[in-house]
């Protein structure tokens, strides 16, 4: 009777006593549930036990199978986070608290990453555009230096996404079991985020503001990019440690140096001499 998805059910008296019931009367069986919901609290037990989401890497049951290299969906996964999650880590960026990793949740995403750093692209190049009709003015039409936006291109995402790439590996060969690709990608992305204000400034033409501004963006940018790197660089040995620490500072100090020098002011090299004048 186990079998056919019965419980029993006995009425017992007050007093306990067994011994008057009529199992022919008082004997009822009812339909049982237990196959169909035990079940579903094993899997309820099991998604809780984890506090954090699955990353967006993490192969899934409903995922449908392996995702390759040249399918969309391989890159899609990275892209795989709301509106919501993008600006809390833009503030946490911006006004760092806790951990950044901690505020990713174990799934550091490209999608911030990638717009922040187009968003810097832009803006260096309509500056450095902006200057460059300024010194213009009353020497013939003006025309815009695309070298300005293809030389931005370059550096912005030459190091968001390249950097970190490098970090990672060195510290794959150095040891860090904690070393995550995305993660790094995430750090840099997120913390390219200081340059927008910075770059919103680089029309002007007071030398002495242009400085203050880049040396405000260097500093939080560093400060941000240290404090969340610290613990993944120091699971390798201290001197291992040390140097990359002084190679993340001086790759970053050299970012700012290359914001400065070519898309501040007038004096970029990239702005061409004879050629970005076209006389009337």
């Amino acid at each position: 009777m186990a079998n056919s998805g019965y419980d029993a059910v006995v009425d017992i008296d007050d007093e306990g006593d067994l011994g008057h019931t009529d199992l022919q009367e008082d004997l009822e069986f009812h339909n049982s549930n237990f196959s169909e919901t035990a079940p579903a609290l094993g899997r309820k037990a099991n998604t809780a036990s984890s506090g954090l989401p699955l990353p967006a890497t993490a192969p899934t049951s409903s995922g449908g199978g392996k995702r390759f290299l040249w399918t969309i969906s391989f890159y899609a996964q990275f892209f795989d986070v709301d509106t919501s999650a993008v600006l809390t880590r833009c503030w946490a960026a911006l006004f760092p608290r806790a951990n950044f990793l901690d505020v990713l949740e174990g799934n550091p995403d490209l999608y911030g990453p990638f717009w922040i750093a187009t968003t810097v692209v832009l803006i260096l190049f309509l500056g450095g555009t902006i200057s460059d009709y300024r010194a213009s003015q009353g020497a013939g039409q003006f025309a815009y230096d695309f070298r300005l936006l293809s030389g931005a291109a370059g550096l912005i995402y030459g190091y968001t996404f390249v950097i970190p790439v490098v970090l990672y590996l060195a510290l794959r060969y150095f040891g860090s079991e904690s070393a995550n690709l995305l993660e790094c990608w995430a750090l840099y992305g997120y913390g390219n985020l200081v340059w927008i204000p910075v770059a919103l400034v680089s029309w002007s033409s007071i030398t002495i503001l242009n400085w203050v501004f880049v040396g405000v963006g260097f500093g939080l940018s560093v400060a941000f990019l240290l404090r969340n790197l610290y613990p993944v660089l120091s699971a390798t040995d201290r001197q291992t440690s040390k140097a990359l620490l002084i190679l993340v500072v001086a790759l970053h100090f050299g970012l700012a140096i290359a914001i400065k020098v070519l898309f501040f002011a007038h004096g970029s090299p990239l702005k061409s001499g004879d050629g970005e004048k076209t006389p009337e």
